[in-house]
């Protein structure tokens, strides 16, 4: 049985970080700079929600608290909190990318496939 190949973070980075590159081939060179922070950052967040995604389906969503000796409860997780916070992040630079997609991505479909691709990917 073939064994299936586990890659470290950053070379889910790399991956992910390319297949996003694959939608802005051919875009001028004035947006190329800004286009590739955001692919780097967006790849960043997507691999990193998939982790925090792995942490909460094996801790759960929420977590016990104790502060002083009355104050204690259940809370929302730090995992929970902070893929709530990446995810609202990745949504702002992906709506960014499709404002700087080449004209001709949008038109022939690309774009929804590139934006489609977030959930798909995982």
């Amino acid at each position: 049985m073939p064994t299936k190949k586990t890659y470290t973070k950053e070379q889910k980075i790399t991956r992910e970080a390319k297949r996003i590159n694959k939608v802005f081939n051919g875009l001028d060179k004035n947006k190329a700079a800004t286009v590739q922070a955001l692919i780097k950052t967006a790849a960043f967040l997507s691999v990193s929600l998939d982790e925090l995604q792995d942490e909460i389906n094996e801790n759960g969503y929420t977590e016990e608290y104790k502060n002083g000796a009355n104050q204690h409860g259940i809370k929302q997780s730090a995992a929970v909190e902070t893929h709530i916070a990446m995810t609202r992040n990745l949504t702002a630079i992906i709506n960014k990318l499709v404002d700087l997609a080449p004209v001709e991505q949008r038109k022939d479909g690309k774009l929804i496939a590139f934006q489609r691709g977030f959930a798909n990917a995982k």
